[in-house]
């Protein structure tokens, strides 16, 4: 017994001294600064980021979505994006996925457990539709279930159902949101059940009107779900409600085009490398709309020439399908508009929306327009979404002449505009729906979520974006492409399932002219 016992109280001895040991070493290589533990909170922050601000971004990948969108033209070089060249997707947004159990597991009572669920299925629903409307049939059933079963090459699902299962997940989310309690780690709604409820709804609508093409299957029940929402559930109440990430003066929380303070290492703004376009301003210019003053600069050759700032021919655009030569030229002899001093001049210059509530209203306007609803007139909802963009502009600018050019949009102006001649919804049903998707369009520059100004031209046509073979990137050079290419990583770890993908959808041929589902009537 005495050996057995002095046999343990030397093991003991040792397992201190190495337990001690441990924890100096611990102690040392621990960053005191830092967390070492995780929480629902903390996954939720990050799942919340990779949406707002990782999609977002800073600097010239702020600006890559709205080469593609037409919005303006880059200067430094001949950019893929602003000639209609995509290439790989990556389906980095389905692997983002993988915290969702975690911030479940951890959940500390009832209320907060159905308020993480909620989270989760709004994350993935989000993150599948993102993915799945850029290539088409994607992973979703046997999707990010590696740990949990085992599954490292997932099957591809039908993109019929990937939106079944997003529009099922959004449920869900609404009802959980309904039963949870607020909650920790959101930077965007300080974790209020009530904002993430009705934006729920609202993005389930924006899902749905791009199924209009599928009204007549029986299973999506595309209409039924719209009205039902519409009529039974809480949506978004205005442009406080955006799904949007606020900037402030934080080292690495300032607004992505800001060069605050300056030399702050933006080279890009320093460099002038943007030209606003036609496609932006021409509209603008023609509805005599003054969101053009606090969206641009003028051109300091038309100022030269005898134009004041706030005279709508002082702000030329560029026709972004020009050779990237004769765009140059036009950038060398400064004749163009370029983006307004605020963007730059301003660190918390405008929360950027991911989704927002002029997005809503321009989506019910469309719907109503297509007979799917009826008790509110589209012009109402179309009002709305115009005077909410401006209402937005109106509140985070300051009112100082360098940003609005003397042309200040006051209430009597904002009120009054959706109503004016030429801007209120006219003619067939086609010029309405136009008019809806221009005015989508104008209100989000340098909003909304990644390519999501592409997406609506892909959708419906509008605004026109003009295809000039001889600078198209595109093969072939007489069409716009419709698609990204499925990802390198799946063509190398996933390739039997990718090549089956490929195959029902495209006839085998994975290229980025070919139609997927939801483009087809």
């Amino acid at each position: 017994m005495k050996t057995r016992f002095l046999t343990y109280a030397l093991l003991l001895f040792l397992l201190a001294i190495v337990v001690n040991g441990c924890k100096k070493y611990d102690d040392i290589n621990t960053n005191p600064n830092t967390t070492t533990q995780v929480n629902s909170a903390m996954l939720a922050t990050t799942m919340i980021l990779n949406i707002t601000r990782s999609d977002i971004s800073t600097q010239k990948s702020f600006m890559q979505p709205f080469l593609l969108g037409k919005y303006l033209t880059w200067g430094e070089g001949q950019e893929g994006f602003q000639y209609n060249k995509l290439g790989r997707t990556d389906f980095g947004r389905i692997t983002s996925l993988r915290n969702i159990p975690p911030m479940i597991n951890y959940a500390t009572s009832d209320g907060l457990k159905k308020s993480y669920q909620g989270l989760g299925h709004f994350m993935r629903a989000w993150q599948f539709f993102m993915t799945t409307m850029q290539v088409g049939d994607i992973p979703y059933t046997d999707a990010v279930k590696g740990e949990s079963d085992n599954i490292l090459q997932p099957k591809y699902d039908t993109q019929k159902t990937v939106f079944l299962g997003i529009l099922n997940e959004l449920d869900q989310a609404n009802q959980l949101f309904a039963q949870g309690s607020n909650f920790e780690g959101d930077p965007v709604y300080a974790g209020k059940v009530e904002n993430w409820r009705r934006l729920t709804n609202s993005f389930e609508l924006h899902v749905l009107i791009n199924l209009y093409k599928k009204t007549t299957d029986a299973d999506l029940k595309v209409i039924d779900r719209f009205k039902d929402i519409v009529n039974n559930r809480p949506l978004m109440r205005d442009y406080k409600d955006n799904f949007a990430l606020a900037y402030n003066a934080t080292a690495g929380q300032n607004y992505p085009w800001s060069d605050v303070p300056a030399g702050s290492g933006n080279s890009f703004v320093k460099s002038n490398y943007t030209m606003l376009s036609n496609v932006l301003l021409g509209p603008l210019k023609l509805l005599k709309d003054k969101r053009l003053f606090y969206y641009a600069k003028p051109s300091p050759v038309r100022i030269a020439s005898g134009l004041t700032e706030s005279d709508y021919d002082a702000y030329p655009g560029v026709e972004p399908s020009d050779a990237f030569s004769s765009l140059q030229t036009r950038r060398v002899n400064k004749d163009y508009a370029d983006l307004n001093n605020r963007y730059v001049q301003l660190v918390n210059a405008e929360p950027v929306a991911v989704f927002s509530y002029w997005d809503l209203q321009f989506i019910l306007a469309e719907a109503t327009v297509r007979g799917w609803i009826s008790s509110v007139p589209a012009q109402s909802y179309y009002a709305a979404g115009i005077t909410n963009s401006m209402n937005f502009i109106a509140v985070n600018t300051p009112d100082l002449t360098d940003y609005n050019h003397s042309m200040k949009m006051d209430a009597t102006y904002i009120n009054a505009y959706p109503s004016l001649q030429g801007v209120v919804l006219s003619g067939t049903s086609e010029q309405q729906i136009a008019q809806i998707i221009t005015q989508k369009y104008l209100a989000n520059f340098l909003q909304g979520s990644k390519y999501s100004a592409w997406f609506e031209n892909r959708r419906t046509g509008y605004p026109v974006f003009t295809l000039n073979p001889v600078t198209n990137l595109n093969t072939p050079a007489s069409n716009f492409p419709l698609r990204w290419l499925y990802p390198s990583n799946e063509l190398d770890y996933n390739s039997v399932n990718l090549s089956a993908a490929v195959k029902s959808q495209y006839a085998g041929s994975d290229d980025t002219n070919q139609t997927m589902w939801i483009l087809k009537n």
